[in-house]
């Protein structure tokens, strides 16, 4: 979500309708954590942009890392979300599912709207393994790293968890290089090296 799209939806929903409290205020911090990193924006600062004030913030949030990982859950169930709409559009072909994953991230990616990008940047910055927002970030490395290995091992492809993890590690370490490279960066070409991964676990 862009910085105006985010600006429009503060105060209306989808349906046009006046946001509630929490949905602004959630939609505030989804912006100004984009923006500045989950450490970079206090309570106040999403408080204002949400139209609201502190008092209200914790009455929905009893603190902000409580906030920090209900606004992480939101972006786990987005890329959830994109497994299923995958799978219905490539029903019983578990390597296109695999491609056409690649390739929506690397599209989505491109433009820095990719929700996978958002949950990368956070666990570099949240490093407390007490932190709430941790478990929200393990349970959604796992849930990946599984519908991989499934697919990878739907499709007949040797070491179905061993390639997985090559695919995992490549998607996370091209996220990484889309938010701190230029235009040469080394994940541009996300879909070629996979591809050539993948051709290497051919039976």
């Amino acid at each position: 979500m862009d910085a105006k799209i985010a600006e429009q939806s503060v105060h209306r929903n989808a349906e046009d309708r006046p946001a509630r409290p929490r949905e602004r205020i959630l939609i505030a911090a989804r912006e100004l954590f984009a923006r500045h990193g989950v450490h970079g924006v206090g309570v106040e600062a999403i408080a204002e942009r949400a139209g609201t004030n502190k008092m209200t913030l914790y009455r929905h949030f009893e603190s902000k890392d409580l906030l920090v990982a209900e606004y992480l859950r939101g972006l786990a169930a987005e890329g959830a979300a994109v497994w299923v709409e995958i799978e219905a559009a490539h029903p019983a072909d578990p390597l296109a599912q695999i491609n056409a994953w690649l390739c929506r991230i690397a599209n989505h990616a491109e433009h820095g709207n990719e929700s996978g990008c958002a949950l990368a940047s956070a666990a570099v910055q949240i490093t407390d393994p007490s932190h709430p927002g941790r478990r929200v970030i393990e349970d959604n490395t796992r849930q990946h790293r599984d519908n991989l290995i499934r697919l990878c091992r739907n499709s007949g492809l040797s070491e179905p968890e061993l390639l997985a993890d090559q695919l995992f590690l490549l998607v996370e370490g091209s996220r990484v290089t889309w938010q701190h490279a230029g235009e040469d960066r080394p994940g541009a070409d996300l879909a070629t090296l996979a591809a050539g991964i993948i051709a290497s676990h051919r039976r």
